[in-house]
């Protein structure tokens, strides 16, 4: 009887909607939470990070035009295909954390019922936080959310699948394209989950991934000028303080750390990367 090895994993990045190995070659060892070796993780450099914003701008115009109908069908189709691979994520987040096998299920359950809610909102969203204004005069006023543009965000750092999904989800919903660093701790979930994006119709570059360190990676995304808004849910163990003075030189919106660990969904995460345009119309007078 013959005894086959395993053959491990090697993790890589999703930019522009490929799998490309970090351009400086780097990798990290992944371990159980015994220790033991579980798999390699591509390591992201700088450059990797420029060629995400680069991939994320150019996916802006199609993602944003799309209808906000059909942005919540493609949302929906992510959490139909996360489902279905419902038992890799239980298996990588037990292999990684070292929690039981109902925990593990509970988080996938939790992440897969957040992007259904999420994709609730994308063409209702705009109701609530825009309409029609009373104005003194003749005239028609109306306020219309629209997408900030590209959000770069640091995934929360102790949670392997859910605080990830759910720092995601949130800016996809208006329109705008993510560049997202994972959980360096925590990563197969984070490209597990690419995976399912690069087959749930999402277009290429409107979610990229990066794997590795949060302080070396943030601080080129910080400061770079084509991204729009830093979302820093899971930046509280780095110096985040210096992140937000980097953003402050192009005027970048900044949402600060939380001190939770899967970033609870709401209104006010949506709204946080959005730019409200007010129209106004003259009536027609008789």
């Amino acid at each position: 009887m013959s005894t086959r090895l395993s053959v491990p994993k090697t993790y890589k990045l999703f930019i522009g909607g490929a799998f490309p190995r970090s351009e400086s070659g780097r990798t990290y060892e992944v371990h159980t939470a015994k220790g033991g070796f579980l798999a390699n993780a591509a390591q992201a450099s700088r450059k990797d990070a420029r060629d995400a914003v680069a991939a994320a701008l150019g996916a802006f115009g199609a993602w944003s035009g799309a209808t906000a109908y059909n942005r919540g069908q493609v949302l929906y189709r992510v959490a139909e295909v996360l489902e279905g691979r419902r038992g890799q994520f239980i298996d990588e987040i037990i292999a990684q954390t070292g929690v039981g096998k109902s925990v593990a299920a509970a988080e996938v359950d939790e992440a897969i019922d957040r992007w259904v809610w999420y994709a609730g909102w994308c063409d209702k969203f705009g109701q609530v936080a825009g309409g029609g204004n009373p104005v003194a005069g003749s005239f028609f006023n109306i306020s219309v959310p629209e997408p900030t543009g590209v959000v770069a965000v640091v995934a929360p750092q102790d949670s392997s699948l859910l605080g990830l999904v759910s720092v995601i989800a949130p800016p996809l919903v208006t329109g705008n394209t993510v560049v997202v660093i994972a959980s360096s701790q925590h990563p197969l979930s984070a490209i597990s989950l690419s995976e399912v994006l690069a087959t749930s119709d999402v277009p290429p570059g409107t979610v990229n991934v990066l794997t590795g360190s949060p302080a070396e990676i943030a601080p080129w995304l910080a400061s770079h000028a084509d991204v729009h808004a830093l979302d820093l849910a899971g930046a509280g163990e780095i110096d985040w303080v210096d992140l937000q003075i980097a953003a402050a030189q192009t005027l970048m919106r900044v949402l600060p750390p939380e001190s939770g660990t899967d970033a609870a969904p709401s209104l006010q995460r949506i709204a946080a990367f959005t730019e409200t345009k007010t129209v106004w119309h003259t009536k027609s007078m008789k």
